[in-house]
């Protein structure tokens, strides 16, 4: 064989390129024997047990907490309904002792002014020739019940009617006249003054027996 021949190169071998899946398959293989691994989590009752575990105690405070606001709403609905009822009340109890007060008042000044129209009723009923005069001690009397009637001071009526100890005092008992019944009362000395259901003076009267 010449040099020219053993100079000749040899055809080259084709490179082999490795094989594309056998690479591929060591990279997959992880994934695939991961999927059999999440699959067995989720296969797991124990580990599905205690994630509802979990949400349980979690809706439990959670339950307990709104319970506790209730609670705590009730406390709060009765604390001011006590309020509110205590605060009725000293009202009401203020009202009353106010208006107390003022009846207290009043009937101490009416009582002060009683004794003067008791006598202008005497000088209005005596015998007169002057009826200017009797004209005036009239109009004067007329004006004090008008200022009476507007403190709610009214009469006790008593005259003809049935003896009532809680109104009237009887300072004599006669004989009934005829068409009178027993226990009425037939003559009024003084007369009754009340403030509503308080008596401001009472009627002083005669009864029949």
């Amino acid at each position: 064989m010449s040099e020219e021949t053993k100079k000749t190169p040899q055809a080259e071998e084709p490179a082999v390129e490795p094989n594309t899946a056998e690479q591929a398959a060591p990279e997959t293989a992880p994934e695939q024997a991961a999927a059999p691994e999440t699959n067995a989590e989720a296969a797991d009752p124990k580990k599905k047990d205690g994630f509802f575990n979990k949400k349980a105690r979690e809706l439990e405070t959670v339950k307990a907490k709104l319970d506790a606001a209730e609670k705590n709403a009730n406390q709060a609905k009765d604390q001011l309904l006590r309020m509110a009822a205590e605060y009725e009340n000293y009202r009401k109890r203020s009202t009353r002792e106010a208006d107390q007060k003022f009846n207290d008042g009043v009937s101490f000044a009416v009582n002060q002014i009683i004794p003067i129209l008791d006598t202008l009723e005497m000088a209005a009923n005596a015998p007169t020739t002057d009826e200017n005069y009797k004209k005036g001690v009239t109009m004067t009397l007329d004006k004090a019940a008008k200022a009476l009637s507007a403190l709610h001071v009214e009469e006790i009526e008593a005259l003809g009617k049935p003896f009532d100890p809680n109104f009237m005092n009887a300072v004599q008992q006669i004989p009934a006249p005829d068409g009178q019944e027993s226990g009425t009362v037939i003559t009024v000395y003084q007369k009754g003054y009340k403030l509503g259901d308080k008596i401001v003076r009472h009627a002083t009267v005669v009864v029949a027996e």
